[in-house]
C-alpha cells in the first residue's frame, strides 16, 4: 500500500492554485536553480550531474517557447531571446563553456527580474496590494 506524501501533496496543491504568472516565475526559478547546479558540475568535472541539469534548464527554456504567443512584437523579440538562451545552454552544455552559461543565466535572472515586477504591478491593480502585503493607501507604521 502506498504512503501519501504531505510534502507532495502540498507541492502539488500548491502548483495548482498558482495563476498562470506565478508558474512563469517558477519556470524561471527552476531554470536559474538547474544553470546554478549546471555550472557547479562544470567546475566539479561532473559530466552527467551538467548534461541533467543543462536538460533540464533547456527543457524549461522550450517550454517557454512553445508556449509563448507570438501575436505581438514583444513576444516575436521574447522568442528570439528565448531562443538565444536555449543555444547558449546547448553550447554550455557541449562546451563545458561557463561564459556561455553566465550569458544564459544573466538572460533568463533579466526575465525572472522582470517578471516578478509584472506580477507586483498586477496584484496591485486587481487587489490593490503593494508588495509587502498592505492594501494600496495604506501606511504601516
Amino acid at each position: 500500500m502506498a504512503v501519501n506524501n504531505p510534502y507532495a501533496s502540498y507541492k502539488q496543491k500548491a502548483t495548482e492554485t498558482k495563476s498562470p504568472g506565478e508558474l512563469t516565475l517558477m519556470l524561471y526559478e527552476g531554470c536559474l536553480k538547474f544553470i546554478k547546479r549546471a555550472e557547479k558540475a562544470i567546475i566539479d568535472e561532473n559530466v552527467q550531474d551538467k548534461n541533467t541539469n543543462l536538460l533540464k534548464a533547456q527543457n524549461i527554456i522550450h517550454e517557454l517557447m512553445v508556449t509563448l504567443k507570438t501575436d505581438t512584437d514583444v513576444a516575436k523579440n521574447m522568442l528570439q531571446m528565448y531562443d538565444f538562451i536555449l543555444n547558449r545552454l546547448v553550447a554550455a552544455n557541449m562546451n563545458n563553456d561557463l561564459t556561455a552559461l553566465k550569458e544564459a543565466e544573466q538572460f533568463v535572472i533579466e526575465f525572472r527580474d522582470t517578471w516578478k515586477q509584472v506580477i507586483m504591478i498586477d496584484r496591485k491593480q486587481r487587489h490593490g496590494v503593494t508588495a509587502g502585503g498592505a492594501s494600496a493607501g495604506v501606511t504601516r507604521l
